[in-house]
């Protein structure tokens, strides 16, 4: 890439230092949303959506909590105007959520938009025109009086149509290509346009200052909307309206540093789908208000179901990495990052926490419709014994000691490694089983009988390589003796070093879990053990190391 001189900034910066916004910290109450799915978003596809597409994709956006929807443009295509027709026609629009449509700035659109949203109760008539230096000296080849007269045109246009509508209508003009253009240029059309509407406070106008084409960093747009805020005609009876492209990749950012300059309303797509590299994403603007304590409005409480219907009805696909909606936003795979996780759920329970502090996770999965041990910790060759343990004990309640838990880490991962393939938790339990719990592929005890005295003495009959064979041990527990009558039998040279046990599960029949680990000359070897009887548990798990280890080789 050496063709460098090709490229200069196509942006503008304000006359004036405009820098009140990069004194606040962070947006402190939500915008006025408006979801444009169902026009910037659907024209963005392949495929548009169908009609029926299309309604399902409303209802949900209104189950969602989106009070102002962009329907489409009308005036466009006779699939656009049906659809208008039939959200009013069938009753289908709540009466405290307002329809947009948008229109260009010429007579015929405007008349037919307005026949397109006859009998609708509240309706944002949208007019646009392009206003940036490459549109006025490229495509339209007129002067900047020639385009100001354009948008002037369109607005009285748009008062006539008003005055024989029934429905509560709101206007709203966009200067297309609005980064493009100068910012005084952009003051001089915005303000003609509120001459000609003359809003009050309950007749309010927006106006909207979109990204058409992304071509500066944030800061620079949060500068261009504050000077816009500064210097419109009656702003207090203005919603200044943001509509953000994404082909820097920054259109939340924008978002963002341009509520902090004095914006009141987003328009946006769910998940950021739109022309080109698409619009900005308003689930992950909204969650991010969350993160800081801040309602954004909108109910994103079950995101799964969101994803399906619009992956189904887009043919499109939630990237599984995007923020809070994508389905690996929550995977920690890395060994470290589920340790810490791990350590941290434990902590929210052991202190019963209200607040979120979960480290490596911003919000807890389960407010947007996740699951933690599906979505949290994920197992695969780069996991770690914490992640692998916390799954072990919060999915099928096997508590290992810390050492144990380290040796079954490796086992997993190379099982992982192996495949070449994650390992879903049945499976990770499975080869804890397999590895370790009542193994008597090489030594049984078949019996153990202890007799109280000095000490406990065992007697047990051992089952080895074809041999029933019947020891005696003593030792300081039933345990004790039962691995001092099998070290005296077999000639066996290990230590005990770990004992742990617990109940598996809280009921009338609960099993009891035992875990054994024992030194030989060769390392630390583990075994496990289920019954109901904990002595039962404690000698299968003892033997279970043993046909795990070196000794029966």
């Amino acid at each position: 890439m050496k063709n460098t001189e090709k490229y200069q900034r196509g942006y503008y910066m304000p006359p004036v230092k405009c820098m009140k916004w990069a004194e606040k910290e962070y947006v402190d109450h939500a915008p006025a949303w408006c979801s444009v799915d169902l026009r910037d978003g659907n024209q963005a596809l392949i495929i548009p959506m169908s009609l029926d597409e299309k309604l399902e994709f409303f209802t949900k956006l209104v189950e969602v909590g989106f009070k102002e929807i962009e329907i489409g443009f009308p005036a466009a295509s006779e699939t656009e105007y049906e659809f208008c027709r039939t959200l009013i026609e069938k009753n289908m629009i709540p009466d405290d959520v307002t329809i947009q449509v948008l229109t260009q700035s010429r007579e015929h659109i405007i008349k037919k938009t307005f026949e397109a949203i006859d009998g609708a109760k509240n309706a944002v008539v949208h007019l646009y025109n392009s206003t940036s230096v490459a549109q006025r000296e490229q495509v339209f080849k007129k002067s900047k009086e020639e385009i100001i007269d354009i948008a002037v045109t369109g607005a009285k246009l748009c008062n006539e149509y008003k005055k024989n509508a029934e429905g509560n209508i709101v206007f709203e003009y966009s200067p297309e290509s609005f980064t493009g253009t100068e910012p005084e240029f952009a003051r001089d059309i915005c303000n003609a346009v509120i001459d000609i509407w003359q809003p009050t406070p309950d007749n309010k106008v927006i106006i909207n200052l979109p990204v058409t084409v992304e071509m500066s960093m944030p800061h620079v747009y949060a500068q261009q909307v504050e000077y816009m805020c500064d210097v419109l005609h009656n702003r207090e009876n203005l919603i200044i309206s943001l509509h953000p492209h994404n082909d820097r990749g920054c259109a939340v950012a924008d978002c963002e540093m341009g509520l902090l300059a004095g914006a009141d309303r987003i328009e946006g797509t769910c998940f950021g789908n739109g022309e080109r590299t698409g619009n900005a994403d308003i689930v992950t603007i909204a969650m991010n208000m969350y993160t800081h304590g801040v309602d954004p409005k909108l109910d994103f409480s079950d995101l799964p179901s969101l994803v399906e219907l619009y992956e189904r009805v887009t043919r499109m696909k939630v990237y599984e990495r995007t923020p809070y909606s994508g389905a690996l936003v929550f995977a920690a795979f890395s060994g470290s990052h589920q340790d810490a996780i791990a350590k941290g759920m434990n902590w929210r329970k052991e202190n019963n926490l209200v607040r979120w502090t979960c480290p490596y996770l911003p919000i807890d999965p389960k407010d947007v419709g996740r699951e933690y041990e599906g979505d949290v910790i994920r197992i695969n060759s780069q996991s770690g014994k914490g992640g692998i343990g916390y799954i072990m004990e919060t999915r099928f309640g096997i508590d290992m000691p810390p050492k144990m838990r380290e040796s079954f880490g490796y086992v997993v991962k190379s099982v992982s490694d192996h495949a070449h393939k994650e390992l879903m938790p049945d499976e990770i339990k499975e080869i804890f089983y397999n590895t370790y719990v009542n193994r008597e592929d090489k030594i049984k005890v078949k019996e153990a009988h202890f007799v109280q005295g000095d000490g406990i003495t065992s007697k047990v009959t051992i089952e080895y390589k074809g041999d029933t064979i019947t020891a005696e041990g003593k030792g300081n527990g039933r345990l004790d003796a039962v691995s001092n009558a099998v070290k005296e039998a077999l000639g066996f040279n290990y230590s005990l070093i770990t004992y742990k046990e617990h109940a598996l599960e809280v009921t009338s029949k609960s099993k009891a879990v035992c875990y054994v680990g024992i030194q030989t000359q060769k390392g630390v070897f583990w075994g496990a053990g289920i019954h109901t009887d904990i002595i039962d548990a404690s000698v299968s798990a003892l033997m279970s190391a043993i046909n795990n280890s070196d000794l029966t080789e």
